[in-house]
């Protein structure tokens, strides 16, 4: 289990820098990708992440530029916002759709990852991430289906597959589910408001931290503990695995 300082990005201890790719995954996730990874290169598919591990750090800068307007505020349906129209309750609720909440970022863990194919994508173009990429006539289309096959052969699934109360749906998101399912549960509101109050203590503070604050309980429901499980397979060897540790 990871402690506290991992769990919320503080720490990176608990990852390595993968070679040939400019991210870093949980010590024990780099293996199961790389297999994946080589799996989905026998079916011609060129499967990398986009982006891997991300600290606290660098989390609170996106979610501050959001905040004050320098970096592009979408709503739930992905038009784009004007962040000084919204008052902090509305800023808040607007970047949690698309953005995790610095602390609360599964990516902090290192199990996450969002992916693509390589080799799909057009010349010319640059990746978005965007829902359009990975549907039907998208050039991640058949990557889409590998995972949707495949994923769970390699302990992977999507945790935003479908839409909820909380963050919108991410097809390109990956998690590793036997150590990010524990995750999901540690990430408590004591354990966020923690690492809050501790940014805004070091004079690097989160925006809109009293309105989060303020709000952290039903947050943390929405954002961080409401989102799709992994296959029953997968829940089950994870159920095996807490029963003999």
């Amino acid at each position: 289990m990871l402690d506290t300082a991992q769990l919320t990005g503080r720490s990176r201890t608990h990852v390595v820098d993968v070679e040939s790719f400019d991210c870093a995954l949980h010590l024990d996730v780099v293996t199961p990708f790389l297999r994946m990874r080589a799996a989905a290169a026998a079916a011609g598919i060129d499967l990398v992440p986009a982006s891997g591990f991300r600290d606290f750090d660098r989390q609170r800068f996106i979610w501050n530029a959001k905040y004050s307007g320098e970096r592009l505020m979408l709503d739930r349906e992905g038009r784009p916002l004007q962040a000084a129209a919204l008052d902090p309750a509305a800023r808040v609720e607007a970047i949690l759709w698309w953005s995790a909440l610095p602390g609360a970022s599964r990516h902090h863990w290192g199990t996450d990852c969002d992916v693509y194919d390589r080799a799909a994508l057009p010349t010319g173009t640059t990746l978005r991430l965007e829902a359009d990429e990975y549907a039907a006539g998208g050039p991640f289309a058949r990557l889409d289906g590998w995972i949707e096959r495949h994923a769970a052969e390699f302990g992977f699934y999507r945790p935003y597959r479908s839409r909820h109360e909380g963050v919108n749906p991410e097809p390109w998101h990956l998690s590793y589910a036997p150590i990010a399912v524990p995750c999901v549960a540690a990430t408590t509101v004591d354990v966020l408001a923690e690492a809050l109050q501790s940014a805004a203590r070091d004079g690097a503070p989160v925006s809109g931290t009293a309105e989060i604050l303020a709000r952290l309980p039903e947050l943390q429901r929405r954002f961080v503990a409401q989102v799709d499980p992994p296959p029953p397979t997968l829940l089950a060897g994870i159920s095996q695995r807490s029963i003999k540790d």
